[in-house]
């Protein structure tokens, strides 16, 4: 713990507190696009489609790994940059980034709800995740997309890279069966999740990540 604070004292410049500033902002005005564009996809909703997966799937409540699931890695994905600093600048503006282009896909294609989906519970987390807005819009999957984003930004840390996959293959598997996210969505996320990080690695961001890359 010493030692992550000697990091942290070495590595705040006022260059990179400046920049710090920045990617805060850029994620509450991020979390802000993100919940009117998941109210304006619910209200948007219309019919349903079919899909080869869910039509040809169970429904199974896997409403602790979707809901609790996603809370965890959050918090384990906030306490991890909190460890690393020297990734915290890039990965603030890269994850907000993100959130806002996903909600603008979001806003797109307006799909009915798939039959026979898990519903929620009424426990706070439950309520915190419907308050959010991150049951709403489908296209494309969060779960999915957010974690793979992970595996991108630590991809020379090899543990953490595996890490990162496998809980987005988890979550991949786990939004299908729950039947909360259509197929395309899922198998469309890591892509466009790639294209989103190389877009800040080479044009947006490339700052903050040659700061990532130059201590690594």
């Amino acid at each position: 713990m010493i030692n992550v604070f000697r990091e942290h004292i070495g590595f705040w410049t006022t260059q990179r507190k400046k920049s710090l500033y920045v990617g805060i902002l850029f994620s509450i005005v991020a979390l802000i696009v993100q919940y009117f564009a998941g109210s304006y996809s619910a209200k948007s909703a219309t019919n349903i489609v079919g899909d080869l997966f869910l039509d040809n799937l169970p429904t199974v409540d896997l409403t602790r790994v979707v809901v609790d699931g996603a809370f965890l890695v959050t918090i384990f994905g906030t306490i991890l940059l909190v460890l690393k600093p020297r990734y915290i600048l890039f990965s603030l503006k890269v994850i907000s980034l993100f959130i806002i282009i996903r909600s603008f896909f979001v806003t797109l294609t307006h799909l009915g709800i798939y039959p026979n989906q898990i519903t929620l519970g009424d426990s706070i987390i439950d309520k915190i995740y419907l308050l959010l807005n991150m049951q709403d819009g489908f296209f494309f999957s969060g779960h999915t997309g957010l974690t793979f984003l992970l595996a991108l930004i630590f991809w020379r840390e090899k543990f953490w890279r595996y890490f990162f996959l496998t809980v987005s293959a988890i979550f991949g598997i786990a939004v299908l069966l729950a039947h909360v996210h259509y197929s395309i969505d899922v198998f469309a996320a890591p892509f466009i999740t790639y294209a989103i990080f190389k877009l800040a690695e080479l044009e947006f961001f490339k700052r903050d990540y040659a700061v990532l890359v130059e201590e690594a």
